[in-house]
């Protein structure tokens, strides 16, 4: 893989992360530029194990990847995402002001998880390539700290505009993101 495959394939890898970032940002109370970067440190760490995972795994479990990833992932989202929604609407208007300054590690590990499927499976596929794995999950990994960061930052603007609901409009981004990616690998977005 050449130098500028390898970059857009890491940009690739980090979108659904950094729109569930901005989820996240917009579901915090103003967040600081430090929690951006924790955000985007848990989302880049887990960005870039998860390919060296699937690689490692390579043929012998390419089938089973392949034919789960989507649904994982939207399974994970839509969970994550029903639980934003849900903790929005049971906010009352003196909570809502209230929001966290920052997100547990657990939904923040998870929520990278569920965004880095599709990364297990691509390094799975890129077992069958004479690919540099660790470099290649390196630059995933740093491509996907700077989005998360940078779409936590977006999203406390999002989160000032859009007010006391916030939550739930983090929630619906990620139940989005889960269905674009369920609709993309049954083959129903072209």
């Amino acid at each position: 893989m050449t130098l500028a495959s390898t970059l857009l394939l890491a940009f690739a890898m980090s979108t659904d992360a950094f729109a569930a970032a901005i989820g996240k940002g917009a579901a915090l109370q103003r967040p600081h530029f430090r929690e951006a970067l924790r955000t985007g440190l848990i989302f880049g760490t887990i960005e870039a194990t998860t390919p060296v995972i699937g690689w490692a795994m390579g043929m012998a479990a390419s089938r089973y990847v392949a034919e789960w990833d989507h649904w994982i992932a939207f399974t994970l989202l839509l969970l994550l995402g029903g639980h934003m929604i849900k903790e929005g609407f049971s906010q009352n208007d003196d909570e809502a002001d209230e929001r966290p300054t920052q997100h547990s590690f657990l939904r923040l590990a998870l929520t990278g998880f569920a965004t880095s499927i599709d990364a297990m499976a691509v390094g799975v596929g890129l077992a069958f390539v004479d690919v540099n794995i660790v470099s290649t999950a390196a630059f995933i990994g740093l491509a996907t700290l700077t989005m998360v960061t940078l779409g936590v930052m977006l999203g406390r603007v999002l989160g000032h505009v859009v007010g006391q609901r916030a939550e739930i409009v983090g929630g619906v981004i990620l139940i989005g993101i889960g269905t674009l990616l369920l609709m993309e690998h049954l083959g129903m977005l072209a």
